[in-house]
């Protein structure tokens, strides 16, 4: 992790001075930003590789901040709630954070979720195929150029952040059994905890937008006690 910069955005003073002496200790830059506003600052003047950022913040709020960057730019997130529970989690999710520590935490765990997930970033860059830029399914279209997913009517489905990438996966490893704690891993990069759903409630609401719910969806199938399959036949295009 040498050379990596981190940006925290914490309205409270002593968890930005506790993070930025713990995470410069353990090798790592680290700006620090009250608001949305002096967060801004930062990223316009500095390179930053990884955002901590707090759910409740003054004005602009860590959700509205999340979903902001999520359009602006293209840097991880891991998000800090204060109150842990699913909804929050889920949410942060459909927002695009790349994962989320409730408080209080230990800053030793904070620091194994950062490395996890630039870990992650790096493998996916060095080791990954290139990915294609169109995928096609039962007459949907996912054009991955202009981030858009696109109906067999021609009508563009408006996706969060997670069910995009959740759809990438199922496009990517289709007709293939991927079991909770693998879809876990590779959305936020870690494994799924006991009796966390939120992977249950972002295919449900994936299912959705695809039309594919119902007690038979012929799209994405549930696999009993294993996990799920996409089913469909993928093609895919490179430009």
């Amino acid at each position: 992790m040498d050379n990596k910069n981190i940006l925290v955005v914490d309205d409270d003073n002593e968890i930005r001075q506790l993070l930025q002496e713990y995470l410069q200790q353990n090798g790592l830059g680290v700006f620090t930003a009250a608001d949305g506003v002096e967060m801004d600052q930062v990223l316009a003047a500095n390179s930053v590789d990884l955002i901590i950022l707090d759910l409740m913040l003054p004005g602009e709020d860590g959700l509205e901040i999340c979903r902001r960057l999520r359009v602006e730019r293209d840097i991880p997130i891991i998000m800090l709630t204060a109150r842990g529970e699913d909804t929050d989690r889920i949410v942060g999710l459909e927002m695009g954070a790349d994962d989320y520590l409730p408080k209080p935490f230990n800053p030793r765990e904070l620091l194994a979720r950062i490395k996890v997930v630039l870990r992650r970033l790096t493998r996916n860059v060095i080791e990954e195929p290139k990915t294609p830029d169109k995928f096609y399914f039962d007459g949907w279209e996912l054009d991955l150029v202009n981030r858009q997913v696109i109906s067999p009517s021609k009508v563009v489905v408006p996706l969060s952040g997670a069910e995009y990438r959740l759809l990438q996966i199922f496009l990517e490893h289709a007709n293939r059994v991927l079991t909770r704690d693998q879809l876990m891993d590779w959305i936020v990069g870690r494994e799924n905890a006991p009796f966390d759903r939120s992977i249950d409630v972002q295919v449900s609401r994936l299912r959705q937008r695809l039309s594919d719910s119902g007690r038979s969806p012929k799209l994405i199938k549930t696999i009993r006690g294993e996990g799920y399959v996409f089913t469909a036949t993928v093609k895919k295009v490179f430009l």
